[in-house]
């Protein structure tokens, strides 16, 4: 009888295998992301260098490297640079260091669902390493997966407070949101997430005492931000016109579209289930005319531009085949079906799209802010049957492994030819 708490030993070669594709990546300078790689030559690593050779000078002028994540990980790269130690040495440890977020998705995989096999569950998790945005900021050292990493931390605390009830992972769960928004901020909304389900189980004093916390941990970044004027949240990005640029942008009908049909794209391999396609056709019948008003007021607004570099997959998919918004307009409208039965299905659904919508403030919407994000909250903390019952056949790990092999099928067609 198989012990379904002991990794079996195809498993863990499967692993070694991903693994061995990354170094592989690594070793030809694999860039399916297509931005990963000018994202290092030209933002990450300059800063790294600079860090490393005047302090000083770099921190009080960053913002003039036009990156919008925070100057704490470059600097704690720069380190090692400092040291004596080479940049393709930074990058093969920054590697590593990204696949603790597939160490820590497991563990928070095994928490939530505690009644799976934990083979399948670790399949689930070392699918990341297909993903093309993992390998590429992985192999190129960008920012966001290191906030990733510290967020899917604060999930951990929080799906270990939800099951105890013990303080101690309340107050965990905070500092790692912290850790995650000063690394990269666009996670920072989410402790708006937390503290909404926090109200219900914690006591107002560690409530205020948590909100007083993480507000003096705030303090030195909103100095760094306002009063020392080093603002690199308003990096710039290309405009309408060629000599235009745009920093924050808030046409929230641009994000609305592009972004629901980035979360419908990476919830495809886990919605071939019967049940929920025959509550999803319910949905679309009782939700048509309200979906195809807000959809029409939305294109109204929308004036997303391939200028902007951006707009994820269907996006792009409309541009090259028709080299016209039609493809992408029919898919935001089967997007926001897809959002709508979600987040009318629980009230925790619809903050998590919310705060997704809010997270990115800047004129640019990428691919990369989404993947594995989705796929993590996905499974980690929203609520419906799916995730568990995806989880409880192994098959069902077949279409998610095919899909991300489609997916960077698709990304090296694009690179080489396109």
């Amino acid at each position: 009888m198989k012990d379904k708490n002991f990794i079996n030993r195809n498993n863990i070669y499967l692993l070694l295998i991903l693994y061995l594709s990354l170094l592989l990546g690594f070793y030809f300078d694999e860039n399916l992301n297509y931005g990963a790689k000018p994202d290092w030559y030209y933002t990450n690593f300059p800063a790294i260098k600079d860090f490393s050779e005047n302090f000083s000078k770099t921190l009080f002028n960053y913002d003039k490297y036009n990156h919008r994540h925070s100057p704490i990980y470059l600097i704690f790269l720069s380190l090692f640079s400092k040291i004596g130690i080479n940049f393709d040495l930074i990058r093969f440890i920054h590697l590593n260091i990204s696949i603790y977020l597939i160490y820590i998705f497991f563990k928070c995989l095994c928490l939530k669902f505690k009644k799976i096999d934990k083979n399948i569950l670790f399949l689930l998790s070392i699918s990341i390493f297909l993903s093309p945005t993992f390998r590429s900021i992985a192999i190129w050292p960008d920012t966001r997966i290191i906030g990733l990493i510290f967020f899917t931390l604060s999930i951990y605390e929080f799906l270990k407070f939800n099951n105890s009830k013990n303080i101690n992972f309340f107050y965990k769960n905070i500092i790692y949101v912290v850790v995650s928004s000063y690394i990269s901020p666009n996670f920072s909304v989410f402790i708006i997430f937390y503290y909404l389900f926090f109200l219900r189980y914690v006591e107002i004093k560690h409530i205020f005492l948590s909100i007083l916390l993480s507000s003096l941990l705030s303090l030195p970044a909103l100095y760094y931000l306002f009063v020392l004027d080093i603002n690199f949240l308003l990096g710039q990005t290309p405009g309408a016109n060629i000599n235009d640029t745009v920093g924050l942008d808030f046409n929230i009908s641009n994000k609305i579209l592009i972004i629901s049909t980035i979360i419908f794209f990476h919830l495809i391999p886990f919605m071939f289930d019967k049940k929920f396609l025959n509550e999803f056709i319910i949905s679309i019948k009782k939700n048509f005319f309200f979906i195809l008003i807000f959809l029409i007021v939305n294109l109204y607004f929308f004036d997303y531009l391939q200028i902007f570099t951006g707009g994820g997959f269907f996006f792009h998919l409309s541009l090259l085949l028709f080299n016209n918004n039609l493809i992408f307009y029919f898919f935001s409208f089967f997007s926001l079906f897809i959002i709508a039965y979600f987040i009318l299905s629980n009230l925790n659904n619809t903050i998590l799209y919310i705060l997704l919508i809010l997270s990115n403030v800047q004129n640019t919407i990428y691919h990369k802010y989404y993947d594995p994000f989705v796929m993590i909250l996905f499974f980690l903390l929203f609520v419906h049957f799916l995730p568990e019952k995806f989880l409880s056949r192994k098959k069902n790990l077949i279409f998610l492994y095919l899909f991300y092999l489609f997916f960077i099928s698709l990304r090296i067609i694009n690179n080489l030819f396109l």
